[in-house]
């Protein structure tokens, strides 16, 4: 029995609203300590910061999961609704304190908006990210048929442009956006038919190794 069948068959008793449960928690937790001081000095900043950055790390378990599926067999499909649902909150909660608690004023959204490349990237890959949200339902996947796979492939669009945006926005060149933009490119790229072939001949060679017949 390979790893992947007891992982699936965990995960088969995990329910889905935990998922939910757990990655909302943070989100309260968080503002919590904003508001009580426990996020240093820049409250704002710092809630901000975070929560973009857990955005962008249910953005990347979103990528992983066709993968893992594909590579090792390890299937966390029935958690990707929640995921995404769970990202685009995060998204949304990091653009509302910089709109509502750190602009504090309408007149400066759009000057911010034209004025700082980072800030235009990072608000098409939100706008990428509202019809995905929207047509994250049951009705919505009915509805629109094969048209639902191909519009949540905005999806790659969106974490790419979130990655860039989060090179952009800290100073000078630090390792921890980079390595965001990089894992997200190597999962983009493991969608490529002229890349994915060549990993799936080695992996199915590698599983026959493992398991020769007779014996």
């Amino acid at each position: 029995m390979g790893l992947a069948d007891p992982i699936n068959k965990t995960v088969r008793r995990v329910p889905v609203w935990s998922v939910y449960l757990m990655g909302a928690v943070p989100m309260g937790w968080l503002f919590y300590q904003g508001a009580t001081g426990g996020l240093g000095p820049e409250p704002i900043k710092a809630l901000e910061h975070r929560y973009g950055l857990i955005a962008l790390q249910l953005l990347v378990a979103g990528l992983c999961i066709t993968p893992l599926i594909r590579f090792v067999r390890i299937n966390l499909m029935r958690f990707r609704r929640a995921i995404g649902v769970l990202a685009f909150s995060y998204v949304a909660a990091h653009l509302l304190v910089w709109l509502v608690l750190d602009l504090r004023s309408i007149a400066l959204i759009w000057s911010d908006i034209v004025k700082r490349p980072y800030i235009t990237i990072g608000m098409v890959g939100f706008l990428c990210l509202q019809p995905l949200a929207m047509t994250s339902n049951n009705w919505s996947v009915r509805r629109l048929g094969p048209l639902w796979r191909k519009l949540h492939k905005l999806t790659y669009l969106a974490v790419l442009l979130g990655a860039v945006h989060f090179v952009m926005l800290v100073k000078g060149w630090q390792w921890e956006p980079l390595l965001y933009l990089g894992a997200i490119v190597c999962l983009l790229a493991l969608r490529i038919p002229a890349i994915q072939g060549p990993l799936l001949q080695v992996r199915g060679g590698a599983m026959k190794s493992a398991h020769p017949r007779g014996g």
